[in-house]
């Protein structure tokens, strides 16, 4: 196991509006082309910094979107319960089914469409629970459709426990009582193990829609990037001081600074190191880390995410700190569908000059681009595949 690594989480909010998600439309700042110190470099290591510095801000982005999707939403509003509806009736762009869609006992299925008429399918969650007392084992499988496509194009699966919780009637647990969740699983594109990774989450339990959490999570592409005869991971962990907020409008939005290392080494090198899981902030040693390859540079990524209807509907970093005096910029196209590609931008600079941008959609889908090269890396489910 290697020395734990430490997140100091923002208890702070930095959008604009503190509590209702409604963000910046403004383009990152924008940066001078191969200028300063980045066309010194070359092309392989901005490539591959590129790529740790993509990896490093989506697995925070990753985790905290599982999370939101794991939480009951049975939660006060104004004073007023809103529960999740399972009629299957689509509802913003979403549609969800308890049981799910074939029936299984004890199972959910919630459905993410890229139009709010509920016509063109993204995401395809079921999960399968077992409860015992205030603790439960899931199996969840989520189908990744591309637009315009009936045939999923990756399979996420994870195998999930919580515990120490209260759930609702649909198994998912409360988050004003607070639980500890695990999750370790992968993602398989064309039928191949693509990126393993494994999170963790203590929630803190909570008053008036506010929530205090930590959590750590670690993970690598196993299947590595065939350009670069390499592979990529990362890992890192969380200390107390996370906040989970419930807006006015029925929004909630999670903020956190995340902060860790980037991994590399031959393709196969890397793998998952698993501890104890924790039930307790702050974290004394990470439930998942890796072992293999050769530790990059650190990273500290200030996060905040609003979602509304269980889609992220705002993503804000701002000046985050990376390996080799790189920074690392995101925002939020507002002006457009959270479903659209250019959706949330980010910039990775150095001394003024642009190393790379990349584009996604809500989902975690869009492309890495090199600046100096032109070199595009595809990102899916907020990682580079390949």
């Amino acid at each position: 196991m290697r020395t734990p690594l430490l997140f100091a989480l923002a208890a702070t909010l930095v959008f604009a509006g503190c509590g209702g998600g409604a963000g910046s439309s403004s383009s990152p700042a924008s940066l001078t082309p191969g200028a300063g110190g980045a066309g010194t470099t070359s092309s392989q290591t901005q490539s591959e910094n590129a790529i740790e510095t993509a990896n490093a801000f989506g697995s925070p982005v990753k985790s905290i979107s599982t999370f939101n999707g794991s939480v009951s939403s049975a939660q006060a509003v104004n004073g007023r319960a809103m529960p999740q509806s399972a009629s299957g009736a689509c509802n913003n762009g979403v549609e969800f089914f308890a049981p799910d869609k074939n029936g299984d006992p004890n199972s959910t299925e919630k459905q993410d469409f890229y139009d709010n008429a509920c016509t063109q399918l993204a995401r395809d969650t079921v999960r399968i629970y077992t409860m015992n007392g205030s603790s439960e084992s899931d199996n969840r499988t989520v189908k990744i459709y591309a637009i315009n496509n009936t045939t999923p194009s990756a399979v996420r699966t994870d195998s999930v426990t919580i515990s120490n919780a209260t759930f609702d009637q649909y198994g998912f647990p409360l988050a004003a009582a607070g639980f500890d969740r695990s999750s370790m699983g992968e993602l398989d594109i064309a039928g191949s193990k693509t990126i393993a990774s494994g999170d963790e989450l203590v929630m803190l339990p909570g008053s008036n829609g506010v929530n205090s959490f930590c959590g750590d999570s670690a993970g690598y592409n196993a299947t590595g990037i065939a350009s670069l005869n390499e592979t990529f991971g990362w890992e890192g962990g969380v200390l107390s001081g996370g906040t989970r907020t419930v807006n006015s409008d029925g929004s909630v939005t999670w903020a956190a600074t995340h902060t860790g290392s980037a991994f590399k080494g031959a393709i196969g090198s890397l793998s998952l190191a698993i501890a104890p899981a924790n039930t307790a902030c702050p974290i004394a040693t990470p439930e998942y880390s890796l072992s293999g390859g050769t530790q990059g540079g650190a990273f500290s990524i200030p996060v905040t995410a609003t979602y509304l209807h269980g889609i992220l509907t705002n993503l804000t970093v701002t000046n985050a700190v990376l390996a080799d005096g790189n920074t690392l910029n995101v925002t939020t196209n507002t002006g457009v569908s959270p479903t659209s590609s250019t959706f949330i931008t980010g910039i990775v600079g150095n001394s003024g000059a642009q190393i790379a941008t990349f584009s996604v959609d809500a989902f975690g889908d869009g492309t890495l681009t090199v600046t100096s090269s032109g070199a595009q890396y595809v990102i899916n489910d907020w990682h580079v595949v390949k």
